[in-house]
Formats: structure tokens, sequence, C-alpha cells
């Protein structure tokens, strides 16, 4: 099969698509959720971890996905096109979860924006929505939205974050560079980027102001929490009384938040995942 594949339009899916994956669903049994939120797969790019996030869609159902922003990569795409088979299997099977009976919305971000003017419409049973608000199990009601809405950087200095990106895409090459080397070595995946994020002083700053922001905004709204990507920095904290919640990202720490059945909140870390499945099958065959 040809390694480079067409981008397939939102309202392709039917019944057969499966039969063109490229990678064959995993049959597992399946850990089931109310909700699911992840967002900043950057699909079209490099760095997009797509063989880990189609381990976590084989492995996880819900009653609800929400797709929260920067899902497809058109800043890059614009630039130099890139997309093998394994991102048509991401959104295949996305949209096999809508066709058969789930709740998808997809919140589109700055760098997916020019699906924004498709606000309001649905594509092989996906929502596009500016933003939504989610009423949890338990009661509460949380805002859901990328968050570049407010980034200062995105708002005031649009050209810088165009800047930014070059520097970031950089990065993600050199980060899929370090783990193929790791992967040969037999040793997990590990984020060169994410390390190298926090421990720069000004990201540390800007991650703590923009958590800062987006949870006052939030409860000027009077809303119980919000749910948010952008800054691809998953976080489960409480900031001034509002619930701030961030699923992370799928290029550099592979996470999702998700919604236990009695409205309990957790941030799953993927890459964790799979090392215990491992170990666990590791453990089953020595014994």
């Amino acid at each position: 099969m040809n390694s480079v594949t067409r981008l397939p339009f939102l309202g392709d899916l039917d019944d057969g698509a499966e039969a063109s994956f490229h990678i064959p669903e995993q049959e597992r049994k399946r850990r089931r959720f109310r909700t699911i939120w992840i967002s900043d797969i950057h699909l079209g790019t490099r760095g997009c971890n797509a063989t880990m996030l189609i381990d976590f869609l084989d492995s996880v159902d819900s009653d609800t996905m929400y797709l929260v922003g920067d899902i497809i990569d058109g800043w890059r795409l614009k630039k130099r096109f890139y997309w093998p088979a394994a991102h048509n299997d991401v959104l295949w099977r996305i949209m096999k979860r809508a066709k058969r009976g789930a709740r998808v919305v997809y919140i589109p971000g700055n760098h997916d924006e020019i699906f924004r003017q498709f606000t309001g419409m649905s594509f092989g049973g996906v929502e596009i929505r500016r933003k939504a608000i989610h009423a949890t199990a338990d009661g509460r009601k949380l805002l859901v939205l990328h968050g570049d809405e407010f980034d200062t950087i995105m708002l005031a200095h649009r050209w810088l974050a165009f800047v930014g990106d070059a520097a970031y895409t950089m990065m993600m090459r050199l980060n899929v560079l370090v783990n193929a080397v790791r992967q040969r070595m037999g040793l997990p995946y590990w984020s060169l980027s994410k390390m190298a994020k926090h421990k720069v002083k000004n990201a540390v700053e800007f991650i703590s102001k923009f958590e800062h922001v987006v949870a006052h905004e939030a409860g000027t709204r009077g809303v119980d929490g919000v749910v948010c990507g952008h800054i691809h920095n998953a976080e489960i904290r409480e900031i001034a009384g509002v619930q701030y919640y961030n699923d992370g990202d799928w290029v550099e720490g592979c996470t999702a938040l998700v919604e236990h059945f009695d409205g309990r909140m957790e941030i799953l870390h993927w890459a964790d995942e799979i090392a215990a499945r491992e170990r666990a099958e590791a453990g089953r065959l020595a014994a």
C-alpha cells in the first residue's frame, strides 16, 4: 500500500471503510468511559504519534468524544504535504465511532482553523462546534474549547506564532529521531520536547499564565470548569474555584482526558499504559 494516501472527506465513511485500514483494528476488550477528550494530534506532521493514538482508539470506547482542536495541522500541510496511511487510519477510526452511535464533537483549533467556517454543521456524524458545554455525570458544567483564544502570542503577534511553529517543528523532528533510536534499543517512548519545555523558565511561566487566564474566563461564564488543549500540557487542577482540565496532546505527551461514569475525571498517559500492558504480557509469557 502506498505510504501516502489521500486525505479523506469527513462524509466518506461507509460500512466497509475498515477494510482499507493500513493498521488493522486490534481485537481486545475495550475500557469504557462516559466521555473522552483528545486534542493536538497534528495529523499531517512527522511529529504526530499516530500509531500510539491508534492503539488508544482500539483500546477505549465512550458515549461521547470531544476532538478539542489541532486535529489536522493545516499550517504544516500548506507548506509541505505529508500524509502517511496511519493518519487516514486515525480519521477512519474516529468517524467509525460516530457511525456506531457515539456522539463526536469537533472543536477546531488554530492549526485546523479552516474547519471553523463549518461551525454548526455535521459531517459523517461528526458535529463541528466553536465551543461546547459538557454536563458531567455528577452535574457539573464544563466549558470545552481549544484555548488559542487566550494565547496572547496568537492574538497580538500572529507572525511570531508562525516563527515559533517552525522552531517547534524542528524539535519534533529531533524527537522522532530520538525515539526511533530508543525503540531499536528496546526503550519506551520518551518526549525530548516535553522535557525541554518544562526546563525552560519562560515556557513554564507561559503555561501557568495560560492556565490562570483560561480558568478565569471560564469562571466569568458561570461554569464549574473548563477543558482545553493547545499548550500540549496535560493537567488537572483547581484555579480560583474553577476546575481546569487540559487533555494534552499526541505529539509530546500522548495523553487523553476521560470522564468515568460517576463523573470522576482522569488523565491517561498512553505511553505508560502501553508499557504496563507489555510488562503484564511479558509476565504472563514467563509464568
